[in-house]
């Protein structure tokens, strides 16, 4: 089993529209939508859902009425705002920190588990996939990415040479350490502007801690072929391979407009010939882990 993740310092670089096309192309993976806090693989590949599990990210207070003498100590202490003036608890503020039931004097304040979001397993016509849903306000986004990824590792243990392609979050926060954690190889998608380059530099550092192989594709690289040029040179000084350059391309518009893949919608088109030929690079370069992996 191999795991590729699809990342980017930033968002907008096109990292969904290519992950969705590699799993339109490599037909048998398992597919893993980490983007728990603003999930869009979906629209591109229109899962069935087989599967339903409510996630429990986080903690609630809630006051015993009968037990609450209205000192108003945990109202006090709460630095969310969390606690109206009739000692009462807003679900919507409360962060779960449980500030309040260590300060309640008489014990009235219990933490319980609530529902932030539902994880998902689902069917789609590429392979099967697991996602997830963050519900608004919630917290605990990487704890989610994780159960996501069990869901995907157990889909993809029951497969022979199983492939799990992950799309991950984008910016280098807790949700993203989450997705490329463990990982075999990351490539990180990005475009040809200083923006991009800076946020290249964040992602690749991030690769580099965890020691997660790194590959880099640069997406509408002929926007400007200046800036793509200084992102080849500084892979090239970092050692790091560019496994693709990807055109600007309105046929990509056309087809995430009809909810299809770039590379289904128009397959001879010049981003879906960039879009595959980074596919091909990265999956030779899979196949190349698996078999130095053979070999140890």
């Amino acid at each position: 089993m191999k795991q590729l993740t699809v990342l980017s310092g930033k968002g907008g670089t096109g990292k969904t529209t290519i992950a969705a096309s590699f799993a339109s192309l490599a037909r048998n993976a398992v597919l893993a939508d980490c983007d728990v806090d603003a999930p869009n693989l979906h629209m591109l590949l229109h899962p069935e859902v087989v599967g339903t599990e409510e996630f429990m990210g986080s903690k609630l207070a809630i006051i015993d009425g009968k037990e609450c003498t209205k000192c108003g100590l945990c109202r006090e202490r709460c630095r969310f705002g969390a606690i109206t003036e009739e000692i009462a608890v807003d679900p919507l503020a409360c962060e779960g920190c449980g500030v309040c039931m260590l300060v309640c004097p008489t014990g009235a304040v219990k933490m319980v588990e609530r529902v932030s979001g539902q994880c998902y397993v689902s069917e789609t016509k590429y392979g099967k996939m697991a996602h997830a849903r963050l519900l608004p306000g919630q917290a605990n986004s990487g704890k989610l990415v994780t159960a996501v990824r069990q869901k995907a590792r157990l889909l993809a243990e029951k497969m022979k040479d199983g492939t799990i392609i992950i799309d991950g979050p984008p910016g280098i926060g807790c949700p993203v350490i989450a997705s490329v954690t463990g990982v075999d190889l990351g490539l990180v998608v990005t475009e040809p502007t200083l923006s991009g380059i800076h946020d290249l530099d964040r992602a690749l550092q991030l690769l580099e801690h965890f020691n997660v192989l790194p590959l880099v594709c640069v997406n509408m690289y002929d926007v400007n072929r200046l800036n793509t040029q200084r992102i080849v040179d500084y892979c090239k000084d970092k050692g790091v391979k560019v496994a693709g350059r990807i055109p600007f391309d309105l046929k990509v518009t056309e087809a995430m407009v009809r909810g299809e893949t770039i590379t289904e919608y128009t397959p001879e088109s010049p981003g879906a010939r960039g879009i595959a030929a980074t596919w091909n690079r990265v999956q030779a370069t899979l196949l190349s882990l698996k078999e130095a992996k053979n070999c140890e």
